[in-house]
């Protein structure tokens, strides 16, 4: 079956780190102060004279309840008032990047991620994608790829019915798991009967695509009650479902620290809960498209992957990669051209910032050529799981075997354990090596070895 990645316990166990996700290369670790707003004006307006398509995210940072596994950038407020003056000053933000985007930039992409976006009203919604089209190109047909996350405890018919009429036409929903002790385990109390309210709904309204997210080795979790869990989800047939692996770093995320650590499951359940997953999925019709990542055989991702179109940033798998990133609110990423850069982290600050009419910019890097030539060696792999020695050479004007002959000792390991195979053509990761291609990508990854110390997630 198309990229079906093949179950094998002995290289999980020698191959399966700590790792980086690679929405990025160089990822956002490498960030560093030394960007300003200034860089950011500067690759805008280079990316108007290109006249390259955009692709808008937006971060709504409120939760109006805590989730214990959350590692997201958040506020946690039942207080509804403090979105207003949150969103003035990310009108601020919209202003003053839009005078350097050129009016045939057409938007391709849009994404509103949180937090709990829905955490704003109905005419906040209204009112935030006005002026979005105030300020962008937007489209009016429903071409466009327009998506947003949604807590289906926060949402009704109502909701994405609004969501619909104002443009959005993809729909993500939270669930993580149905099983009613987990769910108190984290604090998420969430029944299916909510999910699949939302589901009938975006349903009915003609959303193009639904997706819902679900993560295994949460407290209480156990290999049957997880299968449980999607099951009932394979139920409402989503178009694409990410499956992902909880990280339990309560040193970095202090929600954490109120999971009972003796609550979870151990690394074996773990493994058992993903083995589970995968081959419920993929007996339920579901493509593999790789790193936790399932959809659809007509979803556009899946039809990306299989035309060679598929690429990666920081909203993940994507079939608008060659689109200019725009991250907009508190924390947001962009990637314009070569230049990668974030907003303040600190809500506080990110305020006072845009109120006194200065970006909230305030680290990044840009990238060198090394960079975009393993950034591209990184996303083929990652993408499709092939490369081709030849192609990257032509592009890069290098001899691949000499540029990278450092690497290429361990790409023998790698062969002679059966994670990919390596001709003189190139390299094919193999059916045993998909679930691993994270390994496979940190081969070529320069700055592996200046983050030995650095705390990434498991890649299983």
């Amino acid at each position: 079956m198309f990229n079906s990645p093949r179950w094998d316990a002995d290289l999980i166990r020698r191959y399966d780190k700590a790792g980086p996700r690679y929405t990025s290369y160089p990822t956002a670790v490498q960030f560093h102060d030394g960007v300003a707003p200034m860089h950011l004006l500067h690759a805008l307006d280079q990316s108007r004279a290109a006249n390259r398509d955009l692709s808008l995210y937006v971060h709504v940072p409120f939760c109006a309840n805590i989730c214990y596994y959350c590692a997201c950038n958040k506020v946690i407020t039942k207080d509804r008032s403090r979105a207003q003056p949150y969103l003035d000053s990310l009108y601020r933000e919209i202003e003053i990047i839009s005078r350097h985007v050129g009016s045939d930039q057409m938007v391709e992409q849009l994404h509103f991620g949180g937090g709990t976006p829905t955490f704003l009203s109905h005419d906040q919604l209204r009112d935030l994608l006005a002026t979005l089209r105030t300020h962008f190109r937007l489209h009016d047909d429903d071409i466009g790829d327009y998506s947003i996350e949604i807590d289906p405890r926060e949402a009704d018919w109502s909701t994405m019915g609004m969501l619909r009429e104002i443009g959005f036409n993809r729909a993500s929903f939270g669930v993580q798991d149905l099983d009613p002790e987990v769910q108190r385990a984290v604090n998420r109390l969430q029944s299916l009967e909510q999910t699949q309210a939302v589901m009938e709904a975006s349903r009915a309204l003609a959303y193009r695509s639904i997706n819902i997210d679900l993560i295994y080795g949460l407290p209480k979790q156990t290999t049957d009650g997880f299968a449980r869990t999607v099951e009932a989800i394979i139920a409402l047939k989503p178009d694409r479902l990410s499956v992902f692996n909880y990280a339990h770093l309560p040193e970095r995320f202090l929600p954490q620290r109120r999971i009972n650590a003796a609550d979870l499951p151990s690394a074996a359940a773990k493994l058992e809960m993903f083995e589970n997953s995968i081959a419920q999925l993929i007996q339920a019709g579901y493509r593999y498209i790789g790193m936790d990542h399932f959809a659809l055989p007509d979803d556009s991702l899946s039809i990306a992957q299989e035309t060679g179109q598929l690429q990666r940033n920081f909203q993940g798998y994507t079939t608008h990669g060659h689109c200019d990133l725009v991250g907009l609110g508190v924390s947001s990423i962009s990637q314009i051209g070569d230049l990668f850069c974030q907003n303040t982290v600190d809500i506080k600050q990110y305020q006072e910032s845009l109120d006194a009419g200065q970006l909230a910019t305030r680290r990044g890097l840009v990238c060198h050529a090394d960079d975009r030539l393993r950034r591209a060696v990184i996303s083929q792999l990652i993408c499709h799981f092939t490369l081709r020695f030849e192609a990257i050479g032509q592009r890069f004007g290098i001899d691949f075997r000499d540029y990278f002959a450092d690497c290429f000792p361990m790409l023998q390991q790698m062969d002679r354990d059966g994670l990919i195979r390596l001709g003189d053509a190139g390299i094919d990761v193999l059916p045993a090596g998909r679930l691993l291609v994270r390994s496979i990508c940190m081969v070529f990854d320069a700055y592996q070895s200046v983050d030995s110390n650095q705390r990434f997630s498991r890649i299983i």
